[in-house]
């Protein structure tokens, strides 16, 4: 199996998988996978000067059979000349919290373990002994768990462990482990300085099917301890190898090369779509507060649908670093609301978040957390130029313009800046005028066929900030209140077939005022 080395060799070479001269923390659970990498690294070990370290544990979930591996492990490590940390985790302890199952927790307590292990010997890298079946099993259950892209690339040949969403806690004592054979001594990952981004999680057999492995084994007469977990059908991992698979292999006997290459091609595709987020990000991103996400509600909404997908996403996972499920349902739940609703509107998403239609900006947030109004406020009436441009303080202008119905934009009535109205030219007159509220205020929102409600009402069911509510600027015409601004016109004055001339209102806020032009864009 000369061949497989060699395919090792290169396949670590074209993901910058081994940098010579360095320290590699290598997971060995005793098992064909984990045996066979850690037996081509000794292999690689005088080429590359690397400086292996090999790390078991023990879950403690087979009794005897799991003391059995480690004392394995640890033997087999000795003989090899490699050093060896062995520790033991209480699992089914850590399973026992909310919302994680046996298999996460298993993971949990394996990854953070690594991770520790890697930061005490000063190892940038961990190798696992991930293979490519293991890589068909990985893309056939996210795609069956609603996955996107993301997702579908299955695991990376390289990826910073800090992906994992481990570095919320404290690795140590999060794992509920208990020290078996420690070599050198562990000291928790706070108190080291190195945070979870340093160190990399790098897999050298991805690209290497489990039978080769089994053979390279053979072969080397390498003997690899048998895990009768792995048959029980009670996992879902297993219930695909054992059952799924080789139900699909019936229409595709290729069905695990087909699933590795769409992992490998979805791997590129991802690389596109986040350099586009990442622009997306920075143009329409505004300055946030702790524990929040503000977007410009015109440049988020000018978005194609998939980037406001990826930015609604992207937010919950800044807000929610160990999240590592994100619900589809909620994220589609907050992109529609987003696109189509209005001011004060809300939906719930992932983890006590709530994504927020606001005057100008979205911002996903804390469920209930306060959100201070940036809307313009008014103290007295003011007689607006028209057309010109006038302050109305805090920075804010509003800008009337004449305009005939031939220049009105093709999607013009979707409203996509709450702080722009087109108004009916006849119907508002020739000198409209701002003013804040008055007691009896009235109107007849657009949309509602005429029906009139009271001011106070609508604002109340439209979540304006009580504290928003005197000052709140209405726009009045010859026929009364004619636009409650950033929020509903009054159905008098929209621009209907019939009309002749159009006034365009919007509020604005000059440049250096925080806000700042993002509603003109």
């Amino acid at each position: 199996m000369e061949e497989l080395l060699a395919a090792v060799r290169r396949y670590a070479r074209r993901h910058a998988l081994l940098a010579p001269a360095t320290a590699v923390v290598v997971g060995v659970s005793g098992g064909p996978d984990s045996l066979c990498l850690l037996h081509l690294l000794c292999r690689l070990r005088p080429e590359l000067d690397l400086r292996l370290h090999v790390a078991h544990l023990n879950h403690g979930l087979r009794g005897t059979e799991s003391d059995a591996d480690a004392a394995y492990v640890a033997e087999l490590a000795a003989a090899w000349a490699v050093p060896c940390t062995v520790r033991q985790a209480d699992v089914r302890a850590l399973a026992a919290a909310p919302g994680i199952s046996l298999e996460e927790a298993a993971r949990l307590a394996r990854y953070r373990f690594l991770a520790e292990v890697a930061v005490a010997v000063g190892a940038p890298r961990i190798a696992v002994g991930h293979n490519a079946d293991d890589q068909a099993e990985t893309v056939l259950m996210h795609f069956l768990r609603g996955s996107g892209v993301a997702g579908l690339r299955g695991m990376l040949p390289r990826a910073p462990l800090g992906e994992y969403r481990l570095a919320s806690q404290r690795v140590s004592e999060s794992a509920n482990d208990h020290p078996v054979t420690v070599s050198p001594c562990h000291r928790p990952m706070h108190s080291i300085g190195v945070t979870l981004p340093d160190l990399w999680l790098v897999r050298p057999l991805l690209a290497t099917p489990r039978a080769a492995i089994e053979a390279y084994c053979v072969e080397h007469d390498l003997r690899p301890r048998l895990d009768r977990s792995n048959e029980d059908t009670t996992f879902f991992r297993n219930r695909l190898r054992h059952e799924l698979l080789p139900i699909l292999a019936g229409y595709n006997p290729a069905i695990r090369d087909v699933l590795t290459r769409t992992a490998e091609v979805l791997t590129g595709d991802h690389d596109v779509l986040r350099a586009a987020l990442t622009s997306a990000w920075a143009e329409v991103v505004l300055a946030s507060g702790p524990g929040e996400v503000r977007f410009d509600l015109v440049g988020w909404r000018a978005l194609p649908l998939g980037l406001q997908r990826g930015t609604v996403r992207e937010a919950i996972q800044r807000l929610r670093r160990s999240l590592r499920n994100i619900n589809w349902a909620h994220v589609e739940r907050g992109v529609w609301l987003g696109r189509t609703g209005e001011t004060g509107q809300s939906a719930t998403l992932a983890a006590g978040l709530a994504l927020q239609i606001g005057y100008g900006e979205l911002r996903i947030a804390e469920e209930g957390a306060a959100w201070t109004s940036d809307a313009p406020q008014i103290s007295a009436a003011l007689t607006l130029d028209a057309p010109g441009i006038t302050p109305v303080g805090a920075g804010w202008v509003v800008e009337v313009r004449y305009l005939t119905p031939d220049a009105l934009p093709a999607d013009y009535p979707a409203g996509a800046d709450p702080w722009a109205a087109w108004l009916d030219a006849a119907v508002v007159g020739a000198a409209p005028l701002l003013r804040p509220r008055q007691p009896g205020d009235r109107f007849q929102p657009h949309g509602l066929q005429g029906h009139s409600v009271k001011l106070n009402e609508f604002m109340i069911n439209a979540r304006v900030p009580r504290d928003a509510r005197a000052g709140w600027p209405l726009l009045v015409g010859a026929t009364g209140l004619a636009w409650v601004c950033g929020l509903r016109l009054d159905q008098r004055a929209a621009v209907r077939p019939e009309t002749q001339t159009v006034w365009r209102v919007q509020f604005r806020k000059t440049a250096g005022q925080g806000v700042a032009d993002t509603v003109t864009r």
